[in-house]
């Protein structure tokens, strides 16, 4: 039988701990703990280091090596850890409403930690926390009848958007807070170097004044990714559809 992939290992628990030496006072669930709360206070990913986790914790930076080989390994504890396992979806809703209220709760969940975008993907979910939010997801396609292999597809694109729009979405909400004329400031420069005969579609964009005024900008963040997700699910209405 094939090891388990180290990550994977770290994330179940499952890898052995080092048997020499005093019996360790520090848990690893501790060590996850204080780095998170590091990140959430600062707002920042960068702020976590294995010296600033140890002091949170009240131990030597060696006690952590004891359990957490280096940062990137915590980085992938953190991933894990930082989204709670997910509430259970309504029983009595039908998939596209399971899979809406999934996508909000993602959003939700990521936006208590603005750092979480900031981590880097390495592969599709495999900790226990992401599995569940994984199941979840597949778990509102349960009565569609579609194959599997479609099922997965679907949530997979599913998560692409939702992290996408998380992602983008931070790095925005960063930039208007800095200076929250940004938008109509990005039009009016593009107003000045645009030529319609060149950029059309973008000109016409521009005359429908639509970087004027973005008003409440977590708001309209909001509408634009609920816009963007019932696009995506009307894709899926059609291919059920299609299939069934």
């Amino acid at each position: 039988m094939d090891e388990l992939p180290a990550e994977v290992a770290l994330m179940w628990r499952l890898r052995e701990t080092p048997r020499r030496g005093p019996k360790p006072t520090l848990a690893l669930d501790d060590i996850v703990r204080a780095a998170i709360e590091i990140a959430d206070e600062d707002k920042d990913l960068a702020a976590v280091s294995m010296a600033r986790v140890a002091e949170r914790v009240g131990n030597s930076t060696m006690a952590l090596y004891r359990h957490v080989k280096s940062k990137d390994e915590l980085l992938v504890l953190m991933s894990d850890a930082a989204l709670e396992r997910p509430e259970p979806l309504p029983a009595d809703v039908d998939w596209r409403t399971g899979l809406t209220i999934w996508a909000g709760a993602v959003l939700t969940a990521v936006r208590k930690h603005r750092w979480y975008a900031k981590l880097p993907i390495s592969g599709p979910p495999a900790g226990p926390n992401n599995l569940a939010w994984f199941d979840s997801a597949l778990g509102a396609l349960s009565g569609t009848g579609l194959p599997e292999e479609a099922k997965v597809g679907i949530v997979m694109g599913l998560m692409t958007y939702v992290q996408g729009e998380i992602r983008m979405g931070l790095d925005l909400a960063a930039g208007f807070a800095d200076n929250p004329d940004i938008f109509r400031q990005y039009g009016a420069t593009l107003a000045r170097v645009i030529d319609p005969r060149q950029l059309p579609a973008l000109a016409r964009v521009l005359d429908a004044g639509v970087f004027d005024d973005v008003g409440n900008f977590e708001q309209n963040s909001d509408q634009d990714f609920d816009f963007g997700l019932q696009l995506y699910l009307d894709g899926v209405a059609a291919f059920i559809e299609r299939v069934s």
